[in-house]
């Protein structure tokens, strides 16, 4: 192997490097909205009676106020690309319930791109040590 396929080798191994540490990322950022959403979930369903539910909401910047909500209240669900609809807690937890779906089959698939990855990277790796001990015993 050529000093030009080693440096070929080892750009696209630099280019394997970065798009492992990118879809760490965006599977680290999936597994938040995930349990952001799991959580919320959670949070919808404890609320059950005719009692009014104690809570704290968050005015920002870590400040929170005491807010009372009422179990069969409307619910406010962002639906993306900034719009939002009013639903009853059920419709809300089905709705929220099919984004947990979702998030769960992009986790998957960025898992599998992130093996597939990690298999090329070790591929490269093999290869590299292979042109390294070719280099460094010129009889074989």
């Amino acid at each position: 192997m050529s000093e030009e396929q080693a440096q070929s080798l080892l750009q696209q191994m630099q280019a394997l490097e970065s798009y492992l540490s990118d879809l760490v990322q965006r599977e680290d950022t999936v597994m938040k909205l995930l349990q952001e959403a799991v959580n919320a979930v959670e949070s919808m369903k404890m609320m059950t009676g005719n009692v009014d539910c104690e809570t704290l909401v968050p005015i920002g910047l870590g400040v929170y106020v005491k807010a009372k909500i009422n179990p069969e209240q409307k619910m406010i669900v962002n639906i993306g690309a900034g719009a939002s609809v009013e639903q009853d807690k059920t419709s809300a937890i089905n709705y929220m319930e099919s984004r947990i779906k979702e998030l769960e089959m992009v986790l998957q698939q960025l898992a599998s791109q992130r093996h597939e990855v990690s298999m090329k990277l070790e591929q490269g790796q093999h290869e590299m040590n292979r042109l390294i001990q070719s280099n460094h015993n010129p009889t074989q």
